[in-house]
C-alpha cells in the first residue's frame, strides 16, 4: 500500500478549548483535491475531554480521514515520536493545538516538499495572535515564542544561526527515520516544565548534520495563539532561561566530533563576555524584555553544566554529548 502524501500531526494536550478552532481550520483547507493527505490528533495523556470533541469531529468528518491516538507517557518529543510512527505520509506537518494554519497551508507545504527531493525538513511563517498587548519591543526574543515573519526563502545550510522551530514544521518522514535517534537528549515541554525544552531543534540538528537539506518556506502561513499568562514576567523570565539552558548541545553538534573540545572554552568565554557587556549597557534597566535577553545569555553559559548534570543523575554517560 502507498503511503499517503501529507500528514498534519497535532499533539494535543488538555486542549478541548484549543481543538475545534484548529479542526474547523483544517476542514476548510483549499487547493488538496489532487493531495492524499490525512490529519492525526496525538492525545499527550489529557485530563479533559479533549478525546470526545475528537469523536464529535470524527462524526461529521469529510475532507480526509481524521485519526486519534492517546500517547500516555507525557513530552513533546514523545509525542512526536508517536506522531512519526503513526502516520501514513510520507510528509508531516506539525501544528500544536494552539496553532491555527492559513487555508493554504497544507497544499503548500505539501507542494514544496514534492518540489524539493533534498528538503529533509522546513518551516513556516509564524504570525503571533496576542491576548493582550505585547511589550513595544517584544520583537527582539519573538524568536522564542516563536513569530518568524521573514519575507525571503531562507535555506539553514548556509545560515548556521538557527533553525525553524518545531510549530509549522514538515518533515520528510523516512529522514526522520533513517537519522533522528529514538532518545534525543530533550524531550520537550512536560506538564508545564520547560527544563528539557529543545527536542525539535536538536531533532532538525541530526537531518542537517545527514545531508539533508532544511528551509524556512515563507508561503506557509501558521497563526500562533499567546496567552495572557505568556506574558507575563515569572514566565518569560523562566522561559527564557530555559531556552538559553538547552543551547550547548545545539551548539555542539553544530560542529565535527573533532572541533568541539576546541570551540568549547571559546564559547565559554564569548558567553561570559556577552552577560558582563550586557550588564553594563543595561544597568538600572527595568525593561523586561532586556531582563529576559540576559536569562537567556546566563541560561547559555550554564548550558553545559546543565546538560551534563542531567545526563548525570539520569545515569547517562555525558560522551553522549561529546562535549
Amino acid at each position: 500500500m502507498l503511503p499517503l502524501d501529507f500528514t498534519v500531526a497535532i499533539r494535543a494536550f488538555n486542549a478541548a478549548d484549543r481543538l475545534p478552532a484548529l479542526l474547523d481550520k483544517l476542514r476548510s483547507q483549499q487547493n488538496t483535491e489532487s493531495i492524499r493527505w490525512e490529519v492525526l490528533i496525538v492525545d499527550n495523556n489529557s485530563t479533559d475531554n479533549t478525546a470526545e470533541v475528537v469523536q464529535a469531529y470524527q462524526s461529521k468528518w469529510k475532507i480526509c480521514d481524521l485519526r486519534y491516538v492517546l500517547e500516555r507517557q507525557q513530552g513533546a518529543a514523545i509525542a512526536r515520536r508517536r506522531a512519526i510512527q503513526e502516520a501514513k505520509g510520507a510528509f508531516i506537518g506539525f501544528l500544536d493545538d494552539d496553532n491555527l494554519p492559513a487555508e493554504d497551508w497544507v497544499a503548500t507545504a505539501c507542494a514544496f516538499g514534492q518540489a524539493n527531493p533534498k528538503v529533509g525538513a522546513y518551516g513556516s511563517q509564524i504570525h503571533g495572535i496576542f491576548e493582550v498587548e505585547p511589550p513595544q519591543n517584544i520583537r527582539r526574543i519573538a524568536l522564542y515564542f516563536p513569530i518568524i515573519e521573514r519575507k525571503n526563502l531562507l535555506h539553514f545550510d548556509t545560515y548556521k544561526k538557527g533553525l525553524p522551530p518545531g510549530a509549522g514544521l514538515t518533515l520528510r518522514k523516512q529522514a526522520w527515520l533513517d537519522h533522528v535517534p529514538e532518545n534525543l537528549i530533550f524531550q520537550g515541554p512536560v506538564k508545564g516544565s520547560l527544563a528539557t525544552k529543545g527536542e525539535d531543534i536538536e531533532a532538525l540538528h541530526h537531518i542537517r548534520n545527514a545531508g539533508w537539506e532544511v528551509w524556512y518556506n515563507p508561503e506557509m502561513h501558521i497563526y500562533h495563539y499567546i496567552p495572557r499568562w505568556r506574558l507575563e514576567a515569572a514566565y518569560l523570565l523562566k522561559f527564557l532561561k530555559s531556552t538559553g539552558l538547552s543551547q550547548h548541545r545545539f551548539r555542539m553538534l553544530g560542529y565535527p566530533v573533532w572541533q568541539r573540545p576546541l570551540v568549547f572554552p571559546l564559547l565559554l568565554i564569548n558567553d561570559l563576555r556577552k552577560i558582563v557587556s550586557h550588564k553594563l549597557k543595561h544597568r538600572g534597566s527595568e525593561d523586561l524584555v532586556a531582563a529576559c535577553e540576559l536569562q537567556l545569555l546566563i541560561g547559555r553559559f550554564l548550558s553545559p553544566f546543565h546538560i551534563w548534570t542531567r545526563l548525570l543523575t539520569q545515569g547517562k554517560s555525558v560522551q553522549r554529548l561529546r562535549l
